[in-house]
């Protein structure tokens, strides 16, 4: 698992403890602690009755919310993201572990802000905005199959709420909320952080070449 403290990685070993049970089942505190940062790890988890094995994978989708550290374990947003486009991933990230339903509202209302206003699409519904985008083909491949992976896991064709009204909050498909974070991560870095980058790289690379008495690129 990730830590969500300092993000790294590690090998996923916990202590449980049960708490009560009621009619949804049997409730548990579950700790773990992190090794690279020593930092404690504690969630409330829903398990069947009785019993909870948080690496269980038949118990997988038990409710799990976040005790400590209440905040998000994805990664945070880059620094060359204006707040206009950071405000709603940043919220969609710290509500996911108790509302991947708000959550997954959030990430579709920013998917739509960044396909509108940096890709340039006609103000429509996700769902077709999703598709020119497609069709335009500016997108890098590994993208677009990820941007359209949307669609078909959110089941925009049975839910059309989701594409026509993309901040209404709806039930979502299992990992639905997740993925539309993939998704934006990925657009972050391809509006904003790789043009930043090559940008600094071309000031610096102009730079030696005005140092040089040479022209700088065109």
């Amino acid at each position: 698992m990730k830590c969500p403290h300092c993000l790294q990685g590690f090998h996923y070993t916990y202590s449980h403890k049960k708490i009560d049970d009621d009619k949804q089942g049997s409730w548990f505190v579950v700790s773990s602690l992190c090794p690279e940062c020593n930092n404690l790890i504690i969630e409330l988890c829903l398990g069947n009755r009785g019993n909870y094995d948080p690496i269980d994978e038949s118990q997988r989708t038990s409710r799990k919310f976040m005790v400590w550290p209440k905040g998000s374990s994805r990664p945070p947003c880059p620094i060359e993201v204006p707040p206009e486009f950071a405000e709603d991933y940043t919220e969609a990230c710290l509500v996911l572990p108790d509302s991947p339903k708000a959550s997954a509202a959030l990430s579709r209302r920013c998917l739509q802000h960044i396909l509108r206003e940096k890709a340039g699409v006609k103000q429509s519904n996700l769902s077709d905005e999703i598709q020119e985008i497609l069709d335009s083909q500016t997108l890098p491949s590994y993208i677009a199959e990820i941007v359209d992976s949307i669609r078909v896991v959110g089941n925009f064709a049975a839910h059309t709420t989701k594409s026509k009204n993309t901040g209404v909050i709806i039930d979502v498909e299992e990992g639905e909320a997740e993925l539309n974070l993939d998704v934006i991560e990925a657009l972050y870095d391809f509006y904003f952080v790789q043009p930043e980058l090559i940008a600094k790289k071309r000031a610096a690379l102009n730079q030696k070449l005005q140092d040089a008495g040479k022209p700088p690129m065109k």
